[in-house]
């Protein structure tokens, strides 16, 4: 049917209502070339000019969200003291056990140790800020690239209401579309175009 023949039904069922008694051989021509239906043509295109001049403003919407590529930067780690020690405690621990064995050299040989120990500490300090590098994410949704396997990931998009979750919203189907998505067309925002 289509907008054109509507406003052409519309003329006749306007004629109807406001000749009740009158003869429906009377009705108004709505042939093709007459005055009906050229203005039903007329008026049909100025609708569909005024609707696609109008800008449509989205006043809700949940959508999901695919992130397609994750890349970062390498990053700088800071590394714990007792880290960097860890190779060393055995041997410090060995040196004070092989001082109790030794008499009287116990309490030199464990000041000496504490000292070696508070000199690594002191050489170690540096690498405490920023001592290893953290190898940046280079990774992507089917897996295609960097370091391996897919990215998973998930979010949302919404104007108005937070859903809080994707959980709460399904716009898979036109059901769900309607529901979570709407579209209108503000008055102030068309006025010049009335």
């Amino acid at each position: 049917m289509g907008l054109k023949q509507d406003l052409l039904d519309a003329v006749t069922s306007a004629y109807v209502d406001t000749n009740p008694d009158g003869d429906s051989s009377n009705l108004p021509d709505t042939s093709d070339g007459s005055y009906a239906e050229r203005l039903a043509h007329y008026q049909t295109e100025a609708i569909a000019n005024f609707i696609t001049q109008c800008e449509f403003t989205i006043t809700q919407l949940k959508a999901p969200v695919v992130v397609e590529d994750l890349k970062t930067p390498e990053q700088p780690v800071n590394i714990k003291i007792e880290t960097l020690l860890g190779d060393k405690a055995p041997i410090l621990k060995t040196l004070k056990k092989i001082g109790e064995v030794i008499p009287g050299a116990g309490q030199v040989i464990d000041s000496l140790v504490d000292e070696l120990e508070a000199a690594i500490r002191q050489a170690v300090r540096p690498l405490t800020k920023g001592g290893a590098v953290f190898k940046g994410f280079n990774i992507s949704k089917d897996g295609q690239q960097g370091d391996g396997g897919g990215l998973i990931s998930q979010g949302y998009v919404y104007i108005g209401e937070d859903p809080e979750a994707l959980k709460s919203f399904d716009v898979t189907d036109t059901d769900g579309q309607r529901d979570f998505t709407t579209v209108k067309v503000f008055r102030e925002d068309i006025e010049e175009l009335l």
